[in-house]
């Protein structure tokens, strides 16, 4: 196993880390409140990174998600990468490679999917809205299906032209946000994200994928890489600003960072975060060699849930009562990595989920 990038994943992590440096910046973030930077965007676009997802593979997407994440961009990239360009490519018609990847690649499209964070069905009932309520009927006039119910959270969906919604059997249908019977209203969530909330009554989608519930497996999967992979970077922006607050800042004539108690407290933060990075590039390099990799996507979402929320926490904390100013930089980073943490599944959702696997596998069912 050899997690060193290639010369492409390199090229592109050194181009993405210098455009969130460039243009992610505290004053920006402010001014985007919980709405994309339309500049930041267009930059990342025009530099064809998102294009880029398709040849570096998800762990190369990983590498990007963590520069991302250490400035916690105001921008659905993940989202896009793993719904729209990653899905197209691999289960898309060649119909709908021809007309939706070449937006998706320049920008102008943005794609989001509304899958449940843990759970065996993303699907109950219609009226149910604790998880991913989505009701498929047939069509027969229209030859394809329509579809009714509600998705109370997704993330980035008020960005989204065009939402992946898996139904009760694990198939996936394209819908897209302006298209009649498509309702998105907008949610207010702790992190900074373009979050809303889908009613679905009667909307026609078009089939992602074949019969069977193979896409849905690979692209949940993903997802969950690719997040746990931005969560890694939110970890490292967050322990980054508290190493040089606490480097900087004084106590009885003494920087913060000579205290024994501060060192273990940092030190623990960088092993979780470390912990966070490795399980999601192991996660990310089998799912890209199409290895068996459900036990180490539910492992890297694990710690991404578990250990980043103790991360963001010990970067606040670190800052003393600096930390607790909302308006501060290091407020946002625990912001988002409480979200993330949520989006995945929680700690001990995902354990359990991880649990019935390994006892599926030791039984062989």
């Amino acid at each position: 196993m050899d997690f060193t990038p290639t010369e492409e994943q390199q090229a592109a992590r050194d181009l993405a880390a210098r455009i969130f440096g460039d243009l992610s910046t505290h004053e920006r973030l402010v001014a985007a409140g919980s709405g994309t930077d339309a500049e930041l965007w267009k930059r990342l676009c025009e530099a064809g990174l998102l294009e880029a997802v398709e040849q570096v593979g998800l762990l190369g997407l990983v590498l990007l998600l963590e520069e991302q994440g250490r400035t916690t961009a105001q921008v659905p990239f993940a989202a896009t990468a793993v719904f729209g360009v990653l899905a197209l490519s691999a289960y898309g018609t060649e119909e709908q490679r021809k007309t939706m990847l070449p937006g998706l690649r320049n920008g102008s499209m943005v794609a989001v999917g509304a899958f449940p964070a843990t759970g065996a069905s993303p699907v109950r009932v219609v009226s149910d809205e604790d998880a991913n309520p989505v009701q498929v009927l047939s069509d027969e006039e229209t030859h394809g299906c329509v579809l009714s119910g509600t998705v109370p959270v997704v993330p980035w969906l008020r960005d989204a032209t065009h939402v992946v919604v898996p139904d009760r059997d694990r198939a996936l249908w394209i819908v897209r946000t302006g298209a009649e019977g498509v309702a998105v209203e907008p949610v207010g969530t702790t992190a900074p994200w373009s979050v809303g909330r889908l009613t679905l009554t009667g909307a026609r989608g078009e089939r992602l994928g074949g019969p069977g519930p193979e896409a849905y497996g690979r692209i949940r999967g993903a997802a969950r890489i690719a997040f746990a992979g931005l969560q890694a970077g939110v970890c490292a922006g967050s322990l980054a600003r508290a190493v040089a607050y606490t480097s900087q800042r004084e106590q009885f004539g003494r920087p913060l960072a000579t205290k024994q108690g501060v060192q273990l407290r940092a030190a623990d933060a960088h092993m979780d975060t470390e912990a966070i990075r490795v399980t999601a590039y192991e996660a990310a390099w089998r799912y890209d060699r199409a290895l068996p990799h459900t036990t180490h996507m539910l492992t890297a979402a694990w710690w991404a849930s578990e250990a980043g929320r103790r991360v963001v926490h010990a970067g606040q904390h670190l800052h003393g009562g600096v930390g607790a100013d909302v308006e501060y930089p290091v407020h946002r980073y625990f912001l988002w990595g409480r979200q993330l943490d949520a989006y995945l599944g929680g700690g001990g959702q995902t354990l359990e989920e991880l649990g019935e696997v390994l006892m599926a596998e030791g039984t062989g069912a």
